[in-house]
């Protein structure tokens, strides 16, 4: 069974000393969904987890080190998400392999990341430009918050007589990798077309994942699905972007299937 349990999270691992796809963990999505009320059920979103890798490096032909960044994109249909530490481990797996052509690399990673995820998995090299996300923050409200978990989609209203089309933002998510503990830092982005959100219960509604430990991705989807459930928007777009661990960042984005419409991807400055 490919659970979070019996991946390589929360262990001690050896640094890889060659080159291993194998070392790459796929979890199903399923699981995750079928808490949520997707079991089975044609997905209400489309999306992709983006990575920025920072630390990709390869020998050439003749036994030079070589370094890039990269960006991948995993689709959200994919069955599987890829776990991060085997992620980690593997990009460290080819800083022993030797190749031709740094072309060679972006392939190679290309068909061992589309494999684990059982979908087309898209690999540049270079990351997304730092920039301020676009929107309306939430994080100035004066308010007393006393829910840290687990989320409590309750929080979230909105104003049926004001129909608007914004961005709102905050920098305050925080949840807990389900294996370890360890807590994840993200900004997170809400864009909408709908019934104006409530501010104050949106911001109640982020702070609520203090203390939740569930994957970045799943997380993404279930801000998706309870914001349009408590909200009713016409379309929704939520993309969560998480600080850096161990040479990557994970960005999931969720959208209503059709309003993908979007600038080109950033980085946050704590990122």
């Amino acid at each position: 069974m490919n659970t979070p349990q019996d991946s390589s999270l929360g262990r001690e691992v050896d640094y890889p000393q060659q080159y291993d796809a194998g070392l790459l963990f796929p979890i199903p999505r399923a699981g995750a969904r079928a808490e949520i009320g997707l079991a089975g059920a044609a997905l209400p979103f489309d999306g992709e987890d983006r990575w920025h890798a920072y630390e990709v490096g390869w020998l050439d032909a003749r036994g030079k080190p070589c370094v890039e960044t990269a960006t991948l994109w995993v689709p959200g249909s994919s069955p599987n998400l890829i776990e991060s530490k085997s992620l980690k481990l593997y990009l460290n797996s080819l800083n022993s392999a030797r190749f031709n052509r740094a072309e060679a690399v972006r392939e190679r990673i290309v068909t061992d990341l589309s494999a684990c995820a059982g979908a087309d998995v898209r690999v540049e090299f270079g990351l997304p430009r730092f920039a301020e996300a676009p929107g309306e923050t939430v994080d100035h409200l004066d308010v007393d918050i006393d829910c840290y978990g687990p989320p409590c989609e309750a929080f979230l209203s909105a104003d049926t007589d004001n129909v608007v089309s914004e961005t709102l933002t905050s920098a305050l998510l925080k949840s807990n990798c389900p294996v370890t503990g360890q807590p994840d830092w993200a900004s997170v982005s809400i864009r909408y077309h709908g019934p104006r959100i409530d501010r104050e219960g949106l911001l109640r509604y982020l702070v609520s994942y203090r203390d939740h430990a569930e994957f970045h991705e799943q997380c993404v989807e279930r801000i998706f699905l309870e914001v349009m459930r408590r909200c009713t928007p016409t379309w929704l777009d939520v993309e969560a972007r998480y600080t850096r661990r161990g040479g990557l960042d994970i960005n999931p984005r969720r959208f209503t299937p059709g309003q993908g419409g979007q600038a080109a991807p950033i980085r946050d400055l704590r990122q």
